[in-house]
């Protein structure tokens, strides 16, 4: 969380074949599980090099779910290359987003707390670009309407919810 935390400001340098470097990701290295996803999350919402820091020979099946997740890498690579920006900050309840190529948006809801934590994001702090109507959890894959309210998920401790809302179809 250190590291998230020292990305403020360093938004406006990242572009394709800028990237700004958090450094390597430590999933795999004795966090939780919800831990580990966020912090996968989080890489991939600040559009940063996507280093392994474990060992990659012994990997854990839960491991390799986390790092070989093609939604999050997508998101990761999105070509428009916008990295995240924090779009509210409630103490330990985040909301940060970042536009997509394609009209869509990145929008991750992160608990930094020890609790359980329901956390909304109304759509005048992130507003879905293109008139989209759908959105894809990137962990469970499960597809659901953009409601014109917003959108609120249980988030674990220490975890993240992190969706893909699309653009409407031309």
């Amino acid at each position: 969380m250190r590291i998230l935390d020292k990305q403020k400001g360093l938004r406006i340098h990242a572009a394709p074949g800028h990237w700004n470097d958090p450094d390597m990701m430590e999933v795999g290295n004795g966090m939780s599980f919800a831990e580990d996803r966020a912090h996968f999350s989080m890489w991939a919402m600040l559009a940063a090099p996507l280093i392994a820091g474990n060992d990659v020979r012994h990997m854990s099946e839960e491991t390799k779910t986390i790092l070989l997740n093609a939604d999050v890498i997508a998101i990761d690579q999105d070509p428009l290359g916008k990295q995240a920006m924090r779009v509210r900050d409630d103490g330990d309840r985040e909301v940060w987003a970042r536009p997509l190529a394609d009209g869509g948006e990145a929008v991750a809801l992160l608990n930094r707390g020890g609790m359980p934590a329901t956390i909304r994001v109304n759509w005048s702090e992130a507003p879905p670009r293109g008139g989209a109507s759908t959105m894809t959890d990137l962990w469970t894959h499960k597809a659901s309407p953009v409601r014109p309210e917003g959108y609120e998920a249980a988030v674990p401790p220490h975890g993240v919810v992190a969706v893909r809302i699309h653009p409407a179809k031309q």
